[in-house]
């Protein structure tokens, strides 16, 4: 049996305009909890605003979980965390049927997974089984629990974090699964004046809890997402999505490059980071500036590489610099 989903109320369209400037005051809310990390925020968003999962890999005490939070409170859409840990079983978070001594049947009990902004914190300390189960929620939307299927509603993202060291008791993610998120991003260390106005702005407020106004809701989100959509990409930008993914796979420090995922996901990320910055079209400085993010997860550099300065990373920059760029001239004004 199959629950159907609800459909979402209808909200008028929003121009790319329009999306882009309530975007841009939802980052300028963001940015009163975490100082300094505009364009780590403006990747995450962007991965939201198209339809994508994110993961957050950085040291702790960075600001990954309270900028879930916070991007979750200006969004105005509901909030879970699960805390993954060796004991966690995929029912904590699915949910699970229970059986209800009144009625005499079983009902389903659903888990935190039925949200709005899931933050699966330390995603890499729980056991594969349980790491699976997001699969089927990251990709299809839905939750199949005893045979039976149940919708998410929308919107709905997974903004996961992982801590790149003590690896002691960790199971790293699959590759199966990292391909599911369409950025990583890390915020790393703040500089010494944002660290200053991070303990300023903590003690003139006199409480550990930062207050933040909610610009928008689920409908609006899906209508700023509607507008992504409406953003162009000119052929010449969607080849050298392409190019630069498949440059991945030929170069020689990898095992395995980005699959075709990486270059769609390059396409869909450079969309929503060209309307935050106010455009309706992509350029390949969109393109450049998501790559990173997009791509470095998506490879596998070469295991008798370990003790080198290769990885991920290194290989996207590598990519970059060797695939010929389509300029805007080119791309925009043929």
């Amino acid at each position: 049996m199959t629950q159907s989903s609800v459909s979402p109320p209808a909200r008028p369209a929003m121009t790319v305009a329009e999306a882009s400037e309530l975007a841009r005051a939802v980052l300028d809310e963001v940015e009163q909890a975490i100082v300094g990390k505009r364009l780590p925020l403006t990747m995450v968003l962007s991965a939201v605003l198209a339809k994508g999962h994110v993961l957050l890999e950085d040291f702790p005490g960075l600001g990954k979980t309270l900028a879930a939070r916070s991007l979750a409170q200006v969004l105005g859409l509901e909030f879970s965390r699960v805390q993954f840990t060796p004991d966690l079983l995929p029912a904590d978070i699915t949910g699970s049927f229970l059986y209800n001594q009144q009625e005499g049947s079983f009902e389903f009990r659903r888990g935190p997974l039925f949200t709005g902004i899931l933050l699966a914190d330390e995603i890499n300390r729980t056991p594969p089984k349980t790491q699976s189960a997001l699969l089927e929620a990251m990709q299809e939307r839905q939750v199949t629990v005893e045979g039976e299927t149940f919708p998410l509603a929308e919107p709905f993202h997974v903004l996961a974090t992982a801590n790149p060291i003590e690896y002691e008791g960790t199971y790293p993610l699959p590759e199966a699964q990292l391909d599911r998120f369409l950025m990583r991003v890390s915020f790393g260390y703040p500089t010494s004046d944002e660290e200053y106005d991070v303990v300023q702005r903590r003690l003139a407020r006199g409480q550990e809890e930062i207050d933040l106004r909610r610009l928008t809701d689920g409908a609006g989100l899906r209508a700023m997402q509607a507008a992504v959509e409406t953003v162009t990409v000119d052929d010449t930008v969607s080849r050298y999505c392409v190019a630069l993914a498949t440059a991945t796979r030929d170069h020689k420090d990898v095992l395995t490059g980005s699959s075709p995922r990486g270059s769609l996901g390059l396409a869909l990320a450079a969309r929503g980071f060209a309307l935050v910055r106010g455009r309706d079209y992509v350029i390949p400085e969109d393109v450049k500036a998501v790559a990173r993010a997009v791509l470095s997860h998506r490879i596998t550099v070469k295991p008798e590489l370990w003790m080198t300065q290769a990885s991920g990373a290194h290989v996207v920059d590598a990519v970059l610099g060797s695939v010929p760029s389509p300029s805007t001239l080119e791309s925009f004004e043929r």
